[in-house]
């Protein structure tokens, strides 16, 4: 069926309540959060497909997920929370087919054993964080170590599988595009209930103190992306310059580009909810529901 979800999600992880009391000053972000949980949950999605800029990646290609399982853990201070939950390799290879036969190239990446059935891809804050508000807010610590998760007796995530998607920033970026339009013509052919998340952050120099430093292209940069959702023009954003995008650096672009293919194919009305950048890095908040 079509898709029945989609959001564009941030991935600091201070917003998981299980990790900070405070967010970090990011509490604008965590209430939006809060309601993109309400939402999926409503929606009840069986399939999460979200893009990343973070994790495992191939130069040239975009990249997917081939392994049974995703699991890590996220820590802050003495605070973490841990997550073990099964990737949808059905949906993965319908994907691939797709995706190739619109000669994009892509690259389905293992790791550990060879035999993907039996294997575990370690997850980081650009999966986690928002898989933790689409379903899977079950701390798994203290019950096992989920690096361990192919064994019997690990406990298991609550939530929907997954399919994990990494861009390569070699590629052109209306190579995004029509990547999310493979995406959303699989979810189509699919029986299934699939939700599209893409893990975003923004302008990561913001802050004079930072290590990364400040300049004023970050917040230009947010303040287009942001405009540009509100008006359902995310298209504009393949205007953006490659020394722009640089001082700004965005790691966000990429995978909104997807998620804009996928609504070409699936209608969707995007909802813009929140906007902050109380640290060094912008966040953006936004659900789109199928029209």
């Amino acid at each position: 069926m079509p898709l029945v979800i989609g959001a564009v999600a941030p991935h600091g992880f201070p917003i998981i309540p299980e990790i900070s009391d405070d967010a970090e000053g990011a509490m604008r972000t965590r209430e939006s959060m809060l309601e993109m949980q309400r939402r999926f949950a409503e929606a009840q999605p069986d399939v999460v497909f979200i893009a990343t800029p973070h994790g495992f990646r191939v130069n040239g290609f975009i990249s997917l997920a081939d392994c049974a399982r995703g699991a890590g853990t996220l820590s802050l201070g003495d605070r973490k929370v841990e997550m073990n939950l099964p990737f949808d390799l059905g949906l993965t290879d319908a994907i691939a087919e797709r995706a190739r036969a619109r000669d994009i190239p892509v690259a389905q990446v293992g790791y550990g054993g060879s035999n993907r059935n039996q294997s575990i891809m370690p997850m980081d804050w650009g999966t986690m964080t928002p898989l933790w508000f689409a379903g899977h807010n079950q701390n798994l610590t203290g019950r096992g170590h989920v690096l361990s998760a192919l064994f019997d007796g690990v406990p298991e995530s609550t939530g929907p599988a997954a399919v994990v998607a990494q861009p390569s920033r070699m590629l052109p970026k209306e190579v995004n595009v029509e990547f999310g339009k493979a995406v959303a013509e699989a979810a189509e052919a699919d029986e299934r209930r699939i939700a599209f998340i893409a893990s975003c952050d923004w302008g990561h120099r913001h802050d004079a103190n930072h290590p990364n430093g400040y300049h004023p292209d970050s917040k230009r940069v947010d303040d287009m992306v942001s405009q540009a959702i509100r008006d359902d023009a995310i298209l504009s954003l393949l205007d953006l310059g490659d020394e722009t995008i640089s001082n700004a650096a965005i790691d966000g672009l990429w995978q909104l580009l997807m998620l804009e293919g996928a609504k070409q194919v699936v209608p969707m009305t995007p909802e813009f909810l929140s906007y902050e950048a109380p640290t060094y890095y912008g966040m953006i908040v936004a659900m789109y529901d199928p029209t």
